[in-house]
This record gives C-alpha cells, sequence and structure tokens, in this order.
C-alpha cells in the first residue's frame, strides 16, 4: 500500500515533470540529459521526500537545479568532440512548445525572453558562454520570470549575489539581445524558404543558386558527437560551405527520407537513410540560421545519436 508521501509525490511528478524538463533542458542544451536529470530528482524525492505539499514544486526545482549545473559543469570540464550544438526537441507550430507546463488555472510562466525564443538554437548557443550559476540564474530570472528572493532560495545565494550574477549574465548576453532569435511567423517562412532552397540547389547541383543564398561569411558547423565522420572545427565561407556540403552529399547519397519539422521553434530538416556505411549517420538534422536579407549565415547539422534520441518520431512518409 503506497503512503501519502508517496501519492503526493506521484501527484507532483505529473504536474511539475515537463517543467522541470524544460528547466533542465535549457540548463544542458541536451534533451537526453533533461531526461535522466528529472529521473534522478525524482530517485531523490523517493529517497528523502520533500515535506509539505506547497514544499514539493521548490524542492525539486532546487535538486533539479543544482544536478542541472553539476552536469553543465562536468561537460564544459571534460571537453567536447568538435563543435558542440543543442539536441533537437519538437516544439509544433505553437506559439508555447509542447514541452513547456502550464501553470494552475492556465497560462505559463514568461520572462525578458519568451518560451519559444529561449529553446532556439541561438539562443541555448548564447547561454553557452555563461557559467552555470549564470545560466540558472539567467533562465529563473529572464525566462520563468522568478524573483530575486526565489532564486536565491533555489540556488543557495544571497540575494545580492543573485542581482550580481544576473547582470554579469546578462553583459553576457548583450551581444545576442543585439539579434534576438524570436520565432515570428515571418521568420520561420522565410528560413523554412532558405533552407528548402539551398537543400533543392544542391540536389540539383546549381552551385550558384546555393552559394547566392549563404551570406558572407557563413558557417557550418557539425555535430558529430564524436562518432561519425564530422568536420571537427567550423567551416566558414560562402564557396567553403557550399563545397562541403556538396560533398556531403556526394558521399552519403540522397536520403530515404526527407522531412520538413519545427524544431526549437524553426523549420528544420530530418534525413535518414535506411542503410549507412561505418561513421556515417543514419539520421541527421539540419537547419540555418538567416540575415534580415534572408540569406543563410550558419548551418547546423546535429548527427549525434544522443542528441537525436529526443526526436519524436516521424509521423509521415516525409518529403521524398
Amino acid at each position: 500500500m503506497k503512503s501519502t508521501a508517496h501519492e503526493a509525490l506521484e501527484r507532483a511528478a505529473r504536474e511539475h515533470e515537463k517543467f522541470l524538463w524544460g528547466l533542465c533542458y535549457r540548463m544542458t542544451g541536451v534533451a537526453a540529459d533533461a531526461d535522466e536529470l528529472v529521473q534522478e530528482t525524482y530517485a531523490r524525492a523517493l529517497t528523502s521526500p520533500p515535506g509539505r505539499p506547497e514544499e514539493v514544486r521548490p524542492w525539486l526545482t532546487r535538486v533539479a537545479m543544482n544536478l542541472a549545473r553539476d552536469r553543465l559543469r562536468r561537460r564544459k570540464r571534460e571537453g567536447y568532440a568538435g563543435p558542440w550544438l543543442p539536441s533537437p526537441v519538437d516544439t509544433g507550430d505553437e506559439v508555447v512548445p509542447s514541452v513547456e507546463a502550464e501553470l494552475p488555472g492556465g497560462g505559463t510562466t514568461e520572462g525578458r525572453y519568451e518560451l519559444l525564443e529561449s529553446v532556439s538554437f541561438a539562443f541555448l548557443l548564447a547561454l553557452e558562454v555563461l557559467t552555470p550559476r549564470q545560466r540558472a540564474v539567467l533562465l529563473m530570472r529572464d525566462v520563468f520570470d522568478y524573483s530575486v528572493r526565489e532564486v536565491g532560495e533555489c540556488l543557495g545565494m544571497s540575494e545580492t549575489n543573485v542581482k550580481v550574477t544576473h547582470h554579469r549574465a546578462r553583459q553576457a548576453m548583450e551581444t545576442y539581445d543585439r539579434a534576438r532569435c524570436v520565432p515570428t511567423r515571418a521568420l520561420q517562412e522565410r528560413t523554412r524558404e532558405a533552407l528548402m532552397g539551398f537543400l533543392g540547389a544542391l540536389a540539383s547541383g546549381d552551385v550558384a543558386a546555393a552559394e547566392a543564398l549563404l551570406a558572407e561569411p557563413v558557417r557550418a558547423l557539425t555535430d558529430g558527437g564524436g562518432e561519425t565522420y564530422a568536420a571537427r572545427v567550423p567551416v566558414v565561407g560562402m564557396k567553403r560551405v557550399s563545397l562541403f556540403y556538396r560533398r556531403v552529399q556526394q558521399m552519403r547519397g540522397a536520403p530515404d527520407v526527407l522531412e520538413l519539422r519545427m524544431l526549437n521553434g524553426m523549420p528544420a530538416v530530418v534525413a535518414e537513410w535506411r542503410e549507412s556505411r561505418p561513421g556515417t549517420p543514419s539520421r541527421v538534422v539540419l537547419r540555418v540560421d538567416i540575415d534580415a536579407a534572408g540569406r543563410i549565415t550558419e548551418v547546423h547539422s546535429v548527427q549525434a545519436s544522443r542528441k537525436l534520441v529526443g526526436l519524436c518520431p516521424s509521423p509521415s512518409g516525409g518529403l521524398g
């Protein structure tokens, strides 16, 4: 027979799981890490349950954030093989991503940065310049709209320290803030056009058309996680990026499935091969960022298997 504490914890798991997952995903940028951190948070709660019902959410949040900070510190200490990119997650076609939790009575937490913006690749990559503590404070203050006092209680910091850390975190985000990536319908559509135009030009062998869609200097980042053939440094420059993807296409051949998905608030393509040679991925997510003129400034290719486990199964046969 289940105890009252255990039943309360199970209810908390249902009520707060999405919220905790969203915190952990933004802290680490990796969906698989967020899954593990939420499970570890509940495992600790089962071992040493929080007290009164109203203390459950703050307690779970505190544990999850501390675990996430430890995970982030370990990743930065150990380093990463090649460029690091966030793991793509399905956000659907709504203003509020499906991975977000609603508060009692409806609505969501919303601060300086919108919820959808705060899972964009541009935002998650900008967070990488912050220390784990700065990242935690910025997310809690500017995304989830926690008060200074609440942040201090959660992270074990004085209110003065929270304010100083928050100020430094905002300073470090100034470059991002000058050109924020807010996933509006217009930006999503222009990004889709650039992405599909670039892929179409590559498929047809139209080098001039492919290069015309690229800004100068464009960068291409490939996250293979050390398990697949991938460029270990960014590929920079219009001609180099175009040549790089032409060679990748020649080496891999056309994918068996090519599907346009809304990932992290922006259009992206999921490509799948039923058969792949050793060192080549069977699944890749390709996405782009664009400038005000609609030209591609960055191309991101995510192919590390751990980064792709959070994607929902394909609901259709794709584009081809």
